[in-house]
């Protein structure tokens, strides 16, 4: 079996609500969700997803080779980029390949990937995070509700802008899971909006008022200084990673002892997701994959010692991608179609296809220009303001 050829698709995902982060909110419901497809001289094709708009840097070093050789043609392709580096896109591009190229391997083997990776149980525990920072409070205990009705006692809050909002809404939060367990768990999420100093003072604060189990990116994700100072200062651990493209970069925050809560990104592959396991391991820590559309890495989360728990964002997927999981019992439940469980209609994704909308300017993938900035909460700045694009966060 030899790789020939590939296709690249966009589809959307329509959240049926608003989703952001403390850096601003997408402006409108549905999302683009890119899909990679490696086809073969056998007939056999395998799916990826994640931004890959660099694929053509690297699919040269996987062309013509047999899928199934997937750990070497990892390193081929990081090596096709060895001088002007694998970082951002182009590893964005090597996340989705090396996904399909999972995905084949498994196919081949007639067998679901979770199984060809070395995994015993189908279960993957998980937590919701609803990417909600969008959301008045009602809507906030709607969602949540749901995640609650499919068994879920953990749940991660977007904030950090509005210390006595993020009170009240973790509040009513940890109400919510309490259905399910007498001591949920409640994550925060700051998604690198503050400085060590306002990290400290606001996570601080939240404390007095309730048990946070993590605080995820409380300052940049590189800066393993400020992490470590922050770990120091608060009760609840340090999470980092998602952002992180290569395995280099999370030796000087293990190094330093910066972080509790060992984080990795769907779109970056397996390979990766095995390796950043492995070396957490190593120092008798966790790892917690951060969510992506149709939860790749949970096939290879059930086949390493140390993993803790799966973000899940949403019970629902994108359009023209049916996927064989369940969400039941807190958790995500792999199923045994062959490789990832997912299957495309790329016909009803053609039917659905928009035109590909301009790049952002604003939005959580945008840096505001005063984060880490502020000397007082944007709530007593300007009112209810929560980003340049002057989205609105209902006050209550």
């Amino acid at each position: 079996m030899k790789v020939t050829g590939y296709r690249s698709l966009t589809t959307g995902h329509d959240w049926g609500r608003l989703i952001g982060d403390a850096n601003g909110v997408m402006p409108e419901q549905r999302t683009d969700v890119h899909v990679l497809i490696l086809e073969t001289d056998s007939g056999l094709e395998g799916v990826g997803l994640g931004a890959h708009g660099d694929v053509d840097r690297v699919f040269g070093a996987i062309e013509g080779e047999d899928p199934r050789a997937v750990s070497a043609l990892y390193d081929r392709m990081i090596d096709r980029v060895f001088k002007t580096g694998h970082a951002g896109a182009a590893f964005g591009a090597i996340g989705a390949i090396d996904m399909a190229l999972w995905d084949l391997k498994a196919k081949a083997a007639d067998e679901p990937l979770w199984r060809t990776l070395g995994g015993r149980d189908r279960f993957v525990q998980g937590y919701a995070s609803g990417l909600d920072i969008a959301l008045d409070d009602d809507a906030l205990v709607r969602l949540y509700e749901r995640f609650a009705e499919r068994g879920f006692s953990s749940a991660k809050l977007k904030g950090g802008r509005d210390l006595e909002h993020d009170l009240r809404r973790l509040t009513a939060l940890r109400d919510v899971l309490r259905r399910n367990s007498a001591q949920p768990a409640l994550m925060f999420d700051a998604n690198e909006s503050w400085n060590r100093s306002q990290a400290v003072r606001f996570i601080s604060a939240l404390e007095q008022v309730v048990d946070l189990t993590w605080v995820e990116e409380p300052v940049r994700r590189w800066d393993a200084a400020g992490l470590a100072s922050v770990r120091q200062s608060i009760r609840a651990g340090v999470a980092t990673g998602e952002n992180l493209t290569g395995l280099e970069q999370y030796r000087p925050l293990l190094d330093a002892d910066a972080i509790d809560i060992v984080q990795v990104g769907n779109v970056w592959g397996i390979t990766h997701f095995l390796r950043v396991a492995a070396v957490a391991h190593s120092r008798d820590l966790p790892v917690s994959p951060v969510a992506y559309h149709t939860n790749p890495l949970a096939h290879a989360a059930v086949a390493v010692p140390n993993h803790l728990a799966f973000e899940v964002q949403d019970l629902s997927a994108p359009i023209g991608l049916d996927v064989d999981q369940e969400f039941q019992d807190g958790g995500i439940v792999l199923g045994d179609e062959p490789g990832l469980g997912i299957r495309v209609d790329e016909k009803q994704i053609n039917a659905a296809r928009a035109v590909d909308p301009p790049a952002a300017t604003t939005g959580p993938h945008v840096r505001p220009s005063r984060a880490g900035l502020r000397l007082v909460p944007d709530s007593q700045r300007d009112g209810d303001r929560i980003g340049a694009a002057g989205e609105r966060m209902v006050h209550q």
